[in-house]
Parts: C-alpha cells; structure tokens; sequence
C-alpha cells in the first residue's frame, strides 16, 4: 500500500501548560465526544474524548453521512487509508430507514485488521476535532479490559496530537511502554490475559511500520492511570514499563465500572457491594509518591473541589454533570427523559454487580424503556457483534479463542465458560452504542436499547435545567456561578 505522509494537523502543547483543575470524565461510547472535549479544553480545563468503541463509532458515523468526520479524515497523514474507509462505509444520504449498520469484523489474537486500522482512524478523527480551534490539551480515554483495543486507539489519538491518556478498568500497567515506544515510531507487544489451561498471557504486538508511520515520532503524552487505592498507585510507581505522571483517584460512587471492594465481597439488602473504609485511598500517602492527583467520584461541586485542593490534589475529575450537559453525545431523548426521572424522583443509580461481564461493579441508572429493566432484558436477543468485552481462553488445540459472558448462553458455554456466569450480564457493547444514538437492528428486527450509567450524583441533577453547557458547569465548579435553574 502506497502511503501519503503529512505533518501532524496540530502543533505540540506548548511545554509547561498548568495542570488542569477540572478533567472532564472520559465517558464512552462517544459520550464523552469531541464536541464535549473541544467545549471543556477550550475553556482551558481538560476535555477528554472516549476511545472505547472508536472503530465502530467511525464507521456508523460515516453510514449516516457525517460530515465532521470527513473533514476530520481529510487530515489523516496518510490518505489512502483514509479514503479507502470512506469508500468502504459512508453513505452521503445515511442509512435507508430499518437499514443495519454495516459492522467492523471482530478482531482475534492473530487477526486485527481492519479493526486496527479503523480505530486508528477513529481515535485520530476524535482528537483532532477535539483539538480544533484552540492549543489547549486534549485527553483520551480508555478501558483497560478492552485489551484488544487499546493500542490502536492510543496510537491514533497520538498521531492527532493527544496530550494525555487516561485508563482503569484495570491495572494498565503496560502502557507506559507502549507510549515510550509509539512516541520513537517503535512496535510494542502488549500480554494479554488468557483464561485456561495454558500460559497466563499471550502476546499482541502493533508495529506502526505496519500502518506506514515506522519510525516516525511524536509527542508521548502524559499517562494518568485511574486507580483506587494508594496501594495501587505504588505498584504501578514501582512497576509500570514506562513514567507515570499523575494519578485520578476514582470511588465507588463513580459511574461506569467501579474497582470490586477489598477482600471479601459483602452484599446490601438490595444486591450492591458494599464498600469500607479500605476502599478509600489514603491521601497522605498519594502526596508520599510527589505525583499530582486528581479526585474523583462524588467530586462535582465547588466544595469537593475546594476539598480536594486542600488534600493536596491537583484538582477533580468529574463526569455526571458533564454526561448531561448540551455538548455530550448521550442521545438527546435519553438525557430529556433521565433529567425528567431526576427531577420527579424517580430516578436512582444500581450498583449492579452483574450487568458487565468484565465482573466488575458496574453503576446503572434505573429507567423505564431501558436494559436496565427485567422485561426489555430478558427479551432481548442475547448477541455479541462488537466484542469489546470478549475474554481470550485456550482452547484444546492450543489456540486462543474469544467469549463474552453476555454472547448466547450455549456458545458461552460451549467455549469452556460456566453458566452462571451468564446470569444478569447485558451486552454493554450496544447498549452504550444506543446511548449515543448509534443502535443497531438486528437482524430479527430488533433494535438495541440504551442502558444508561451515571455517578451516583446523577439525583443531584434535579437543579440543572435542560440545555445547560459544559461552560455552565465549569463555572460552577470553580464556584463562578449557582447551578442553572436552581431554586431561590
């Protein structure tokens, strides 16, 4: 394949740029998007996109016609790529009506393409709108579980400039190397857990050679891992492949996937974890390891900020509030009907032990017409055609396969993997697909659902009329304004 290289779109962060007080939470899929990125670091906060399901994510946006991913394809350094994903997927008119999204091939340990190649091309579209208009830093986000996907998305947030990338779900304590090395134009080989009878890992390893950019440097971002222990955060110090340059140090009262509590796992009376005092990381020792470090769950608000500053933080990170600002990409009519549920007080937020089949705690909002029902949960068709959750496992030949414990009860099991563990697990993949107004038909006509996560400040919304902006959030937080609409 012949390759047209250019220079990168942007220039450099300048050296020096202050720490953010504020990070906007990395909330996928695409919910955390670049307008909402663009909105935040234009501010001069950090405004970070969501890397998880970029490859789909381009690939539907393009099936509906979207004209800012083109533009933004038009500055991929190599325009052959660029435009054979273009001529592969977008329909200038959109999809007919009932029309299927047309789907990006599952990868496998031996097998990437184009899955790689198109998340490459989906991270780099996603910084790079992110990053116009303004020089200030733009973050990317990541889940540690996904670790067929990660260093696909990380390289093409770089190729467009990203200046931070942040990760949990996990102990991603791989990826420094992996910056170190795509910064030099290196290839990197990653060990991802393998269940089974066999070695506990398998290699996987992205060559930019492979994609044309061999040798070619560029800025090595910052790594602020999200953890939630000081434990952690000195595994890492003394462990990662690479330099650590900050920490967000997230609770249990964030939403999306939450850390399992420390040691044995107790129950309330309503089915979630309950968390203790050992859960909650201790600051004085965060300050021992001289890195700065951000605080998180339960943190949107000037106090928590004020709070926060005071321990010796270099600031807050913070989601909810942003998830349901105007700028974030959470489908409209879902964010109307939750800000609605929240205002008559009828909305709450689940920590479902369940839900995600990582088996991490993952918080749910409880809403009519969504997954998180028992009636659209149980009728809906069990499929996995976007995997980003699938685990590898041995098979008797000695090969890797892939399952996820939301796929079809019988090929799960079928795969060496135990029922019970297909109790109660939802199909996270599409869900947030739907969440962001992306939802396939399938094809026995069904059309995929939202499930909605939040913080469990998601109640404190109630103050917040429909509209607000990530400006009217930021100055919020920094004690600049009241929360719009709220009561004398």
């Amino acid at each position: 394949m012949t390759t047209s290289l250019s220079p990168l779109p942007h220039p450099p962060t300048p050296a020096g740029t202050r720490l953010p007080r504020i990070i906007q939470g990395g909330m996928g899929v695409a919910i955390s998007d670049w307008r909402l990125a663009r909105a935040v670091s234009s501010i001069g906060e950090l405004g970070v996109v969501s890397g998880t399901g970029i490859d789909n994510l381009l690939v539907r946006r393009l099936q509906d016609g979207d004209q800012d991913t083109l533009r933004a394809l038009a500055h991929f350094p190599d325009q052959d790529r660029a435009q054979k994903a273009i001529q592969d997927y977008y329909l200038p008119e959109g999809r007919a009506p009932g029309q299927p999204y047309k789907r990006v091939p599952l990868p496998t340990l031996t097998r990437q393409e184009p899955a790689w190649g198109l998340a490459i091309l989906g991270a780099f579209v996603e910084v790079w709108l992110a990053r116009e208009g303004h020089d200030h830093p733009v973050g990317l986000n990541l889940l540690t579980k996904l670790q067929l996907h990660t260093m696909p998305a990380m390289y093409g947030a770089m190729l467009a400039g990203v200046d931070t990338v942040i990760m949990g779900a996990g102990i991603p304590r791989e990826v420094p190397g992996a910056l170190d090395a795509f910064s030099q134009g290196q290839p990197y080989t990653f060990r991802v857990d393998v269940k089974g009878d066999g070695p506990p890992t398998a290699p996987l390893t992205l060559d930019p050679a492979n994609y044309g950019f061999g040798g070619v440097p560029l800025r090595r971002p910052n790594f602020y891992p999200i953890i939630s222990s000081h434990v952690l955060a000195g595994v890492l110090t003394r462990k990662a492949t690479g330099s650590i340059q900050g920490f967000v140090i997230e609770g249990p009262t964030a939403g999306g996937h939450n850390a399992p509590p420390r040691g044995q796992v107790a129950y309330d009376e309503t089915g979630q974890p309950i968390y203790t005092e050992r859960d909650v990381a201790d600051l004085a020792e965060m300050r021992k390891l001289g890195l700065p470090f951000w605080l998180a769950g339960g943190s949107g608000s000037p106090e928590a900020l004020q709070t926060a500053l005071g321990e010796g933080a270099a600031g807050i990170q913070v989601g909810t509030l942003f998830a349901y600002c105007a700028e974030s990409g959470l489908r409209d009519e879902t964010k109307a009907r939750t800000l609605a549920a929240v205002r008559e007080g009828q909305a709450s937020v689940f920590t479902d032990p369940l839900a995600s089949p990582t088996g991490f705690p993952f918080k749910v909002v409880q809403l009519e017409g969504t997954l998180s029902e028992p009636e659209p949960y149980a009728r809906r068709m069990r499929i996995c055609d976007i995997g980003y959750l699938r685990e590898f496992y041995w098979t008797g030949e000695g090969k890797t396969g892939l399952r996820c414990a939301a796929e079809p009860e019988a090929d799960y099991v079928r795969k060496g993997g135990k029922l019970e563990d297909t109790v109660g697990r939802k199909c996270l993949c599409n869900a947030l697909m739907a969440d962001a107004g992306f939802p396939q038909i399938q094809k026995n006509g069904q059309v995929e659902q939202p499930l909605i996560t939040s913080g469990d400040d998601v109640v404190k919304l109630s103050t917040w009329k429909a509209g607000y902006t990530a400006q009217d959030v930021v100055r919020y937080l920094l004690g600049e304004a009241t929360p719009v609409d709220a009561p004398a």
